[in-house]
């Protein structure tokens, strides 16, 4: 893999995690006003009951590193399959135990 491709790739995998952690912050912002009918609490308010947090803390962290999972394996297959080789830094590893 040489360097221009390890650029590119950062680019790429740069821009489209931003974008979807931006979009997974609005789609989780806007599930959590569904389902509980409130606009999300501020975690660090002294205000918000602990467990109100600590929901909110859960589910906003569960909802973004889901969508960043999910778009880093679509942008490594997408990279895959256009460059032929696989992603930088996304060579198999094998545990040994």
């Amino acid at each position: 893999m040489n360097t221009s491709q390890k650029l590119l790739w950062n680019l790429y995998a740069g821009a489209v995690g931003a974008l979807t952690t931006v979009l997974a912050v609005k789609a989780v912002n806007k599930g959590w006003e569904l389902a509980t009918g409130d606009v999300p609490p501020e975690p660090n308010d002294p205000e918000v009951p602990l467990r109100r947090a600590l929901a909110w803390a859960v589910a906003s962290g569960i909802g973004i590193g889901l969508s960043q999972l999910l778009v880093n394996r679509f942008a490594a297959g997408q990279w895959t399959r256009v460059m032929g080789t696989p992603a930088p830094g996304f060579t198999k590893t094998t545990l040994r135990i």
